[in-house]
């Protein structure tokens, strides 16, 4: 299993915006970002300097990524 690279919330937005996610809304610090394809798909991105570790393996999870394929996005 590949290491989890340390990003901030904007990277990590930034990485998603790559594969087609979108900003949808904020409502305080964190991003809602939804899918072109599929609207209903939607992640929530805390805007953070550096997101927990849990935190960005359970979003890379939600998107269907692999670690390696987020790691490519950045």
């Amino acid at each position: 299993m590949s290491k989890l690279p340390v990003v901030s919330g904007q990277e990590v937005v930034k990485a998603l915006a790559r594969v087609g996610y979108e900003f949808d809304h904020q409502k305080g610090s964190h991003i809602v970002l939804r899918q072109r394809v599929t609207p209903h798909r939607r992640v929530t991105i805390p805007n953070h300097k550096e997101v927990a570790r849990g935190t960005l393996r359970s979003i890379i999870r939600e998107t269907g990524l692999t670690v390696d394929e987020f790691r490519e996005l950045l």
